[in-house]
């Protein structure tokens, strides 16, 4: 268990590292959220990076933390915390994205 664990650490460390690049990054271009799709005209390049850094850093964070019931052993009834906490997790962000970062910083 220890093995998923140290993977599930890594996946949340590459999404903490995505978004800490995103927040620092110098480009004149916005990053994207979702996979493969354009990303809508911004305002203000710097400051939509930041915000998607940041929502990245705490989905990261967050995510290595639901992945702290690999550590309890096989077959243990905390995995569903696991489970369902990435889901909601992930409606959340998508949420947060889209409600206030996309409304925030697109150009009308």
């Amino acid at each position: 268990m220890l093995f998923g664990f140290i993977v599930w650490l890594i996946s949340g460390g590459v999404m903490v590292i995505f978004g800490i690049y995103a927040m620092h990054s110098k480009r004149a271009v916005p990053f994207g959220f979702w996979a493969n799709a354009e990303v809508f005209e911004v305002n203000d390049v710097r400051a939509y990076n930041r915000a998607v850094g940041r929502l990245w850093c705490v989905f990261g964070a967050v995510f290595i933390l639901l992945g702290f019931p690999f550590l309890t052993g096989q077959n243990s009834p905390y995995f569903i915390v696991s489970i369902l906490g990435c889901m909601i997790e992930a409606i959340v962000a998508m949420v947060v994205y889209v409600a206030v970062i996309e409304k925030k910083y697109r150009v009308r």
